[in-house]
Order: structure tokens, then C-alpha cells, then sequence
């Protein structure tokens, strides 16, 4: 049955757009810096159909908006990922599957390598080995034709993929590896983890053992390891029996990172247990002597996500994610934590090039403060992990945007040497804009404006594909 309650996931501007369009010479406000060629695309959920039962931010069928820009100019288009189950829907014209916050109706056709519900393919975007994914992390990857944002279909790597394929893989800059994992909720392994050659093939493909399925979104590299979070957020069946809700956070249950090397097996795995806490993002990880360092988002339970929690915390801190720094000591075997700010922000960034070493700078997307839905960004913050200082840039009043992805220069030198880019939303104009700011000094303004033909909804993860890169 159709839901008759609107989730608050769709209204304003989160409420979707049907319309796929292709707009050329976009008004620009500001001027295009000249090496800025390639294409920025951003993932997010944008349903088609009214939805069965609770809608959730995350269930919406994948739609990528993406920014072409060449000598100045610039071209917008935005396509549906047109996974199996948005083309079964399509052809029932109605929606067929439930949300993932609603028990899954095994009865329905199959559309999912591993998992019954519906795969979105909504949630991020990887280019690797000449190839760019749309991802969700409970299913097989969908490629992406860049020039057109067509679909081309699933991706299982000539079928040797062997579990769901993470939102957020990381690529090694200097060795061109990809590494990604897959939980499992159900049934052991609960983690398997996947290493990818720079040519694009699985190389191996390792199980985890964990405790019970968790949902654990990221993960973290460094040059020699890899980061897992096995965090209390968990799915029970047996909850499902009762009819409570499947996922939880349990807060009296262990928190703990898992650090491997990078091309060890399951043996070699070492676990640090922490105090309570969920993690979503991470913004990077690497090595500094015998420490490991984790930089992330922490909060100390998962409403985030609209999770309940278990029991009770007995504590007073805040609930919205926060920027914090671990230091895992491989030789002690102890954990040091910190707050870095303490200022709510999420979908943590830097540049690529950086991913897995020391890094100086880091950006995020601010939190508007007691605001619901919680994933509203006012703004964007700059850090700079050597002295300590930040910087932020406002969107302005009633200006909402997202995500900032880290643009490199073409010749650049310094870490932060490149551009911030990300949509914003004009509220009292209902209008949508794509925002390029310097990563240098988030005070300024912007560098340029790109004014879009329609309105972006709020997505989630994007990407830069530089034009060096492509063939058009």
C-alpha cells in the first residue's frame, strides 16, 4: 500500500525532479578558471514512483547530475541510473519494492545480485581504471557512460565480484589500486574485502570474520593497511519478529576498528576497541611512525541515520557528527581519540591525490544547527590539521548545499592548490546553482557561479573526472 504520510525526505528540496534534461552555454556568474576542464557528477536519490510503506532518504532511485565544463563553458544533463529494478518498475509503473527501513518482501522479482531489495545505485561515484561506477552499498556497481550519463548496466567484474560493492572505495593515487568491501547483514562472512589492480581487476578478495552484520558504510587506507569499523549499528531478525525495527544502534555493544594490511588475509587483522560510537564518513587515514591516524566524522549513536538507539547513553555530549582523529598504536596496542572541532559537519573531503597519506588539509559540509532533516549544510569548513586553524565559507541566507569535491589545478603544487565544487539551492528562488570555490581561502567568493536550468535536489556523493581523462 502507497503511504499517504509525506516523508519529510520529500519536500522542499528534497522532493525530486521527473525531468532529464541537457542544457548547453549555462549562464555563468564569475568566470570559469581556464584550467578548469573535465566533469563534475553527483550521485543522489530521486524516486520515481510514490513509495511503498516509510520513504527514507536513501531508498530513492539513483540520479546523477552532471556538470560538463570546457573553455569557460558549461553543460548540464541528468539522467536515472536505470538499474534492474527502476526498469521492472518502469514497466509495472508503480513502485514495487519497500524501503530499506521496512522488512524486505522476498517475493518480489529478482533485481539484486545480493540482497533483496531494490539496488539504487544512488549513493556515490568511482572513476577507476577508465571506468565510472555508480555505487550502493548493498548490490553490484552500475557504469556509467561519462559523455552522456547513460547507463550501460551492472558491473560485476566478467562476474568475479563477490559481494555487494561499497559506496566508498578508495583509490591508491600512487599505485592506481582500488580497495572496496561488501557486509553482509544476514549470514557469515558478514565483511568480505576486495583489493583491484590500477588495470581494473580483482586481484583477491578476503573474508572478515565480525561478530554479527553490521551496517558499515566506510572505511579507511593508508599506504600499508586498511581500516574497518565494526561500530554497533546492527540488524537483527529477531527484532523483525517482534516487529521492532531491524537496524539499531546498540550501545552496549563493542566499538572497534579493525586495521589489516593491505594485502594480508583474515589472520593478520588487529582489533581497538574504542568508546561508543558511529562513524558514516571517514576523510582519510595514513601513517606516522608505528601509529596509525583515522580522521572521520564520529557521533555517539546513529541517529544520523534515523536509527534508534538501544538504550539510553549516559552521556552529554553531542549527538551530531563531529570531526575527531584516532591514533591506533601497532606497537602498544592502545588508542588515543580526539576532538578536532567541535562543530556538527558531515560528507568529509580532501584531495584525492592525498588519499592514504599525511595530509594537511581537510574539508566538510557544516550542519544547520537544530535543523530537521539533519543532513541541511549551510556552509562548508576548511582545516588545517597542521596549525590547528579553520576556515569557513557561508552559502548564504536561505542557500543550502552538500558535498564539496576537491578539484586539483592542473599545475598546482600545494595540497590545497584547486577549486571546492558543490550544488547549492536558493530557497526563496527555487533555483539551483553550481558553486566553484577556492580551496586556498573558503572567505573569498566564489570563483564563479553556474546557474542550472532546473532545480537539484539534495544528493549525496560526487566526483571530478578530469578531461585528460576522457575522450569525447
Amino acid at each position: 500500500m502507497i503511504t499517504t504520510e509525506i516523508s519529510p525526505y520529500l519536500k522542499d528540496n528534497f522532493s525530486p525532479v521527473q525531468a532529464e534534461i541537457t542544457a548547453y552555454d549555462l549562464p555563468v556568474i564569475g568566470e570559469l578558471p581556464h584550467d578548469l576542464s573535465g566533469t563534475f557528477v553527483r550521485n543522489g536519490p530521486n524516486p520515481q514512483f510514490p513509495s511503498i510503506g516509510r520513504y527514507n532518504w536513501i531508498d530513492g532511485d539513483g540520479m546523477l547530475h552532471g556538470i560538463q565544463i570546457s573553455n569557460g563553458k558549461a553543460v548540464y544533463r541528468n539522467r536515472y541510473v536505470h538499474t534492474r529494478g527502476l526498469k521492472i518498475e518502469q514497466k509495472a509503473d508503480q513502485a514495487i519494492w519497500t524501503g530499506l527501513m521496512e522488512p524486505p518482501q522476498l517475493n518480489n522479482p529478482a533485481n539484486n545480485f545480493f540482497s533483496p531489495f531494490k539496488n539504487t545505485a544512488n549513493t556515490a561515484l568511482v572513476w577507476h581504471a577508465g571506468r565510472l561506477l555508480a555505487l550502493w552499498e548493498g548490490g553490484e556497481p552500475y557504469e556509467i557512460e561519462v559523455s552522456d550519463l547513460k547507463t550501460v548496466g551492472p558491473y560485476t567484474y566478467d562476474g568475479q565480484l563477490a559481494s555487494p560493492f561499497t559506496a566508498h572505495p578508495k583509490v591508491d593515487a600512487m599505485t592506481g589500486e582500488m580497495m572496496f568491501f561488501g557486509y553482509s547483514l544476514l549470514q557469515p562472512p558478514y565483511l568480505r574485502y576486495t583489493l583491484v589492480s590500477a588495470q581494473g581487476e580483482i586481484v583477491r578478495t578476503v573474508p572478515i570474520d565480525l561478530p554479527i552484520g553490521v551496517m558499515m558504510h566506510d572505511f579507511a587506507i593508508t599506504e600499508n593497511y586498511t581500516l574497518f569499523m565494526d561500530l554497533p549499528l546492527t540488524f537483527r531478525l529477531e527484532r523483525l519478529r517482534r516487529r521492532e525495527p531491524a537496524y539499531m544502534f546498540e550501545p552496549d555493544s563493542p566499538s572497534r576498528f579493525g586495521i589489516l594490511p593491505r594485502h594480508g588475509d583474515s589472520n593478520s587483522i588487529r582489533w581497538f576497541e574504542v568508546p561508543t560510537c558511529y562513524v558514516l564518513h571517514t576523510l582519510n587515514a595514513y601513517e606516522i611512525g608505528e601509529e596509525v591516524v583515522l580522521i572521520a566524522c564520529r557521533a555517539n549513536d546513529a541517529k544520523v541515520l534515523n536509527i534508534p538507539t538501544k538504550t539510553k547513553l549516559n552521556n552529554n555530549h553531542e549527538d551530531r557528527p563531529i570531526l575527531y582523529r584516532w591514533r591506533f598504536n601497532l606497537s602498544t596496542g592502545t588508542v588515543q581519540e580526539e576532538a578536532i572541532d567541535d562543530v556538527a559537519s558531515e560528507f568529509p573531503s580532501l584531495n584525492q591525490q592525498w588519499v592514504g597519506k599525511s595530509n594537511r588539509y581537510g574539508y566538510g559540509a557544516k550542519m544547520v544547527s537544530g535543523q530537521t532533516p539533519l543532513f541541511t549544510f549551510d556552509g562548508l569548513l576548511k582545516y588545517d590539521f597542521t596549525s590547528g586553524c579553520s576556515q569557513s565559507h557561508e552559502f548564504g541566507l536561505g542557500r543550502y548545499g552538500g558535498e564539496a569535491v576537491f578539484v586539483p589545478q592542473f599545475d598546482g603544487t600545494a595540497e590545497d592548490d584547486g577549486w571546492l565544487l558543490t550544488f547549492v539551492y536558493d530557497k526563496a528562488k527555487n533555483t539551483s546553482e553550481l558553486v566553484v570555490i577556492s580551496a586556498k581561502d573558503l572567505t573569498d567568493e566564489p570563483v564563479a557561479r553556474i546557474l542550472l536550468p532546473q532545480r537539484v535536489p539534495y544528493g549525496f556523493h560526487g566526483t571530478w573526472i578530469s578531461q585528460r581523462f576522457l575522450s569525447w
